[in-house]
């Protein structure tokens, strides 16, 4: 007979597939008046829907177009991220808030928890900073008209 935690294990993971989902379409959903919202409304939704096929049924990670839209994805975020990195580090004035620019197959006790708390983390923050008016008074303007 399995243990507790090994029964719940699919189902958690599943979970937090949905909830990643959610988490980077609400990402998405709130670029709608950012300058550049089309770009960033993509970048978010790749991620949703590759989350949600996966919280839908855990064997498509095994498909190649699965494989192949998450791999080239992730390249993509990559140099992305590096050359913005760089941008930021040449460029940067001030607050770094102020810049625009600013999956374990195993399973496993350990993996699972730190699936779950990275599931968690960003809508932990982003209930912080939305509480958090202070920190809400340095964002720049186009990011005071969302959600």
């Amino acid at each position: 007979m399995a243990p507790a935690a090994g029964r719940w294990a699919p189902g958690l993971w599943r979970a937090c597939n949905w909830l990643m989902a959610a988490f980077f379409a609400l990402a998405a959903l709130v670029q709608v008046n950012d300058p550049d919202a089309q770009l960033w409304m993509v970048v978010y939704m790749i991620p949703a829907a590759l989350s949600l096929l996966v919280g839908l049924n855990p064997l498509v990670t095994g498909n190649f177009i699965w494989k192949s839209v998450s791999t080239i994805h992730i390249l993509v975020c990559i140099v992305w991220a590096v050359s913005l990195a760089c941008h930021l580090w040449l460029h940067s004035q001030q607050n770094i808030l102020h810049e625009e620019e600013g999956r374990n197959p195993a399973g496993g006790r350990i993996q699972l928890a730190t699936a779950v708390v990275v599931t968690l983390l960003p809508f932990i923050s982003w209930i912080y900073i939305y509480i958090n008016k202070e920190m809400r008074s340095s964002w720049p303007t186009h990011c005071k008209t969302v959600i």
